[in-house]
């Protein structure tokens, strides 16, 4: 399937993201959100954060005026017409689903349907969608303009040519696309589960601090101690990952969140997008 234009729903930090990452890979993007707030503080960032690529000569000042072109914002579903939607909305299944039947409506009957949850049932939303086997999952990482893992989740109704297809745009978007099945946290989050609970474990019982937790594990090969690591994903959202995980997982022990990271939640302590979360910024 060729590809021609790719719209985006939802443009929070990461919808904004892997916008902008297709509109760099010289795709016709549309960038969809309701709040208009959320989507000019988007477009300002994009602004920004290719202008930083000029500054780096990464990127010319005419490439820069070109990849804006390429992105075409707005809040009016009518307007959302595209060969591929990828949505980056609120972790609920019941919204993804209404917004996926929305757009199954007003576009051709052969357009893919991607999802970038990272924890929620692929197949349970396929399910409720017309035609499931153009449904999939593409999960990308934060921050999806540099990160280049992609997981392609398939389902048990999806067809050979959706998988065809997001693997092959995954690969022109200049990412690394791995494909596997639909199952709780996928592989990426299923894995990073311990990393998170059981640092956060020692934590609790009085063995290590955070800070040295973190010095640690860096020092022994990561990028990023999964304390920092957790503040920029957002204690919300990693929380929320690892609560649907252990639901799917029927309740294992193994995968329990952590109250030490519930606690941060309940305080508002999120991370670097609110000033505070296990650090202070």
């Amino acid at each position: 399937m060729n590809i021609n234009s790719i719209c985006v729903c939802g443009a929070g930090t990461m919808g904004n993201g892997i916008a902008q990452a297709a509109a760099q890979a010289g795709f016709s993007v549309i960038l969809y959100e309701l709040n208009t707030a959320v989507l000019e503080k988007a477009k300002n960032a994009t602004s920004e954060n290719l202008q930083m690529l000029v500054g780096k000569e990464k990127i010319t000042a005419e490439e820069r005026e070109k990849i804006i072109l390429l992105i075409h914002y707005t809040n009016d579903i009518q307007t959302c017409l595209a060969d591929v939607f990828i949505e980056a909305i609120v972790e609920k299944a019941e919204i993804k689903i209404a917004l996926f039947n929305q757009l199954a409506e007003l576009n051709h009957s052969e357009c893919i349907f991607a999802t970038n949850t990272s924890s929620l049932s692929v197949t349970a939303i396929a399910e409720k969608i017309q035609r499931p086997e153009r449904v999939i999952g593409m999960h990308f990482f934060n921050p999806a303009t540099i990160m280049k893992l992609v997981e392609v989740v398939n389902t048990p109704h999806t067809n050979e040519t959706t998988t065809n297809t997001i693997m092959e745009l995954a690969k022109q978007m200049g990412k690394v696309p791995v494909l596997c099945k639909d199952a709780p946290g996928f592989i990426v989050n299923r894995v990073a589960r311990s990393f998170y609970t059981e640092t956060m474990r020692l934590v609790e019982e009085g063995h290590v601090s955070v800070e040295a937790a973190d010095k640690l594990l860096e020092a022994s090969g990561f990028k990023m101690g999964p304390f920092k690591l957790m503040d920029l994903i957002g204690n919300d959202v990693n929380y929320a990952v690892s609560c649907s995980v252990y639901e799917q997982m029927n309740k294992n022990e193994r995968f329990k969140p952590s109250y030490l990271q519930e606690q941060k939640v309940k305080e508002g302590k999120l991370g670097k997008k609110s000033g505070e979360g296990f650090y202070k910024y």
